[in-house]
């Protein structure tokens, strides 16, 4: 009597998970993943804090020139971007084994809750931080309409 077995073809995709170890993944193909080194471009990290006359605004903005910044403000709305140049290269002796080079621009925009005093704000760049003060606009106290 011959062996019958169930074959079922949905199994291996079911065990099959795109999320746990790209290496795995990889085996098969004897290739391993090029994405691994590649470097993330990187983001403008924001921390924003209030006080009853000012924002204050810390972005991370590392490895940049301070003459490379720009901000600009535009009623609540304030905008920050950046130019960022990177070379990389590996020399063995010699011999160059790998040279990489990144040049692109970052920008980061968002609004705040009050109109800012472009005349009195303050911008203050250390150790790859940029502090920005951020005086609100006095005289935007709001007005109650009486409904007849």
């Amino acid at each position: 009597m011959a062996n019958i077995t169930h074959f079922d073809p949905f199994k291996e995709l079911a065990r099959f998970n795109p999320f746990a170890d790209t290496d795995e993944f990889f085996k098969g193909f004897r290739l391993r993943p090029w994405f691994r080194d590649i470097d993330v471009e990187p983001q403008i990290k924001l921390d924003v804090a209030e006080d009853d006359k000012a924002y204050i605004v810390k972005a991370d903005v590392p490895g940049v020139d301070k003459n490379d910044i720009h901000v600009e403000i535009d009623g609540s709305q304030v905008s920050i971007s950046t130019e960022i140049k990177k070379e990389k290269e590996e020399k063995k002796g010699e011999v160059v084994l790998r040279s990489e080079r990144y040049l692109g621009k970052q920008y980061r925009s968002f609004s705040l809750g009050h109109d800012i005093d472009e005349s009195k704000a303050e911008a203050k760049y250390h150790d790859g931080v940029l502090e920005l003060v951020l005086p609100k606009k006095s005289g935007t106290a709001t007005k109650t309409l009486k409904v007849s």
